[in-house]
C-alpha cells in the first residue's frame, strides 16, 4: 500500500489552518504530521481537514505551545506517546495504520540560546529528551516505523548555511550532533531524505529574523523523515517544499515529503 507522508512544523495550526488546507488541497499527501501546534487537542480546527479527506487524527495538545498531532486520510489508530525528560509538554504522539506501520512524530525542544546546561536550563532538557529517546529504542528496538518531526538539529555539514559558523549555535553544536546521532542509532533508523538526497544543502527552516530569507538563504535542515531498516528501502521521492516559506504568514518551517511502498 504504498503512502506518502509529510511532516510539518507549522507554528499554530489555528493560525495557519488556511495554510494546513493550502497543503492538503495542493499536494495531498496521505499522512501529514504536524509540530507545534499551539492548540488544545479539542480546539485543533478538524472540520476544513476533514472535508478534504482527512479524516483520521491522533494528537497531544496543550494550550499555547508544543503540541503535535497526526492527520490522516488513512484509517489510523492511537498507538500513545512518552512524556521525554519528564517535562510535562507535548512533544511526541505515535499512531499505527493498518498495513502495521508504526508513525513516531516527535517535537524536540529547541534548546534556547545558549549551548551550555549550566547556563541554560532549555539546552539541558534537550540533550535529556534526546537521551532518553535513545534509551527508549534501545530497550525497545522499533520495527516496521517511521520516525518524523522537527528535531531541531541539523547534523550534517550540509544541512546548515555555514558549517564553521554554525559550530557554536544551538542546532548544530557538536554535542547535540552527537547526542541525535546516538538516538539514531539506538534505533537503527534510516535517515530516508538524505539516502534519497545524499549530496548538497538541503534546508527545511529559515530565520523569521532574515529580512529576505530567499536571497539570504541562511537555511539549517531541522525537520526529519527516518524509518527502520525493513522498511527504508521502501521510501523514496523524498522532497521538501521550500516555496511553503514564502506562503502569505508562512511559518519558518516547511514541509518535508516522502513515500513508502509498505
Amino acid at each position: 500500500m504504498p503512502f506518502t507522508l509529510a511532516t510539518w512544523n507549522i507554528n499554530s495550526v489555528r493560525l495557519r489552518e488556511g495554510l494546513v488546507a493550502k497543503l492538503m488541497s495542493e499536494e495531498a499527501p496521505d499522512v501529514l504530521c504536524l509540530q507545534e501546534c499551539k492548540s488544545p487537542v479539542e480546539k485543533i480546527p478538524v472540520e476544513q481537514f476533514q472535508a478534504l479527506g482527512y479524516r483520521y487524527m491522533v494528537a497531544r495538545g496543550q494550550k499555547g505551545y508544543n503540541g503535535v498531532a497526526i492527520l490522516s486520510k488513512l484509517p489510523l489508530t492511537d498507538a500513545g506517546g512518552q512524556d521525554y525528560a519528564s517535562l510535562g509538554h507535548a512533544r511526541h504522539v505515535a499512531a499505527r495504520l493498518d498495513n502495521g506501520v508504526t508513525i513516531h512524530n516527535f517535537y524536540v525542544p529547541a534548546g534556547g540560546d545558549i549551548p551550555d546546561r549550566t547556563e541554560n536550563e532549555k539546552f539541558g532538557q534537550k540533550l535529556d529528551f534526546l537521551t532518553e529517546m535513545r534509551d527508549s529504542f534501545r530497550a525497545d528496538a522499533p520495527q516496521k516505523s517511521i520516525l518524523v518531526g522537527d528535531l531541531n538539529i541539523a547534523p550534517r555539514e550540509d544541512d546548515v548555511w555555514d558549517h564553521k559558523s554554525l559550530l557554536k549555535i544551538v542546532s548544530h553544536t557538536p554535542i547535540e550532533v552527537a547526542h541525535l546521532a546516538d538516538t539514531q542509532e539506538a534505533g537503527k533508523w534510516v535517515d530516508i531524505t538524505r539516502a534519497d538526497v545524499p549530496r548538497g544543502k538541503l534546508y527545511s527552516w529559515w530565520s523569521y529574523r532574515a529580512a529576505d530569507w530567499n536571497a539570504a538563504d541562511k537555511g539549517r535542515r531541522l525537520d526529519h523523515i527516518w524509518a527502520t531498516p525493513d522498511i527504508s528501502s521502501a521510501a523514496h521521492g523524498s522532497r521538501i517544499l521550500r516555496p511553503a516559506r514564502g506562503w502569505e504568514q508562512p511559518s519558518d518551517h516547511v514541509p518535508v515529503f516522502a513515500t513508502f511502498d509498505v
